[in-house]
């Protein structure tokens, strides 16, 4: 069984959240908050811009809503690996959500080319 919508719906909530709790537990410091603003803002985006992309219109807006969710995701692994190097942070947990964060970049890469390319694609049957 692949990855369903529900599934990632459900993975990328558990993503936001865990990430919202996370910056709650970093010292206080202003590179802190600056960088904690900052993942917070990509991680929550990455669920609700993918909740977005399953309601699209068409497959163009489907594609351009999921390479948002791609770029979002992208930008949560810039900025946790950035919150890890300046903490020093050498904790399983913030490196599961690290890796988490890497996999969902992935999988969203994966799936608009897939999209595209699922787009772009001729039956075999059809002659162009």
């Amino acid at each position: 069984m692949g990855i369903t919508p529900e599934i990632l719906k459900k993975r990328t909530f558990e993503f936001a959240l865990t990430t919202l709790k996370k910056m709650d537990h970093l010292k206080k410091s202003n590179a802190n908050e600056i960088m904690g603003r900052q993942v917070m803002r990509s991680a929550t985006s990455v669920g609700a811009n993918y909740r977005s992309a399953c309601k699209a219109k068409s497959t163009a807006d489907f594609i351009n809503k999921l390479k948002i969710v791609e770029e979002e995701s992208d930008e949560s692994v810039y900025w946790l690996e950035l919150i890890k190097a300046y903490n020093e942070i050498n904790d399983p947990n913030f490196e599961a959500l690290l890796n988490e964060s890497k996999e969902l970049e992935k999988i969203f890469a994966a799936s608009v080319i897939t999209a595209k390319n699922n787009r772009y694609s001729v039956p075999q049957n059809r002659k162009l």
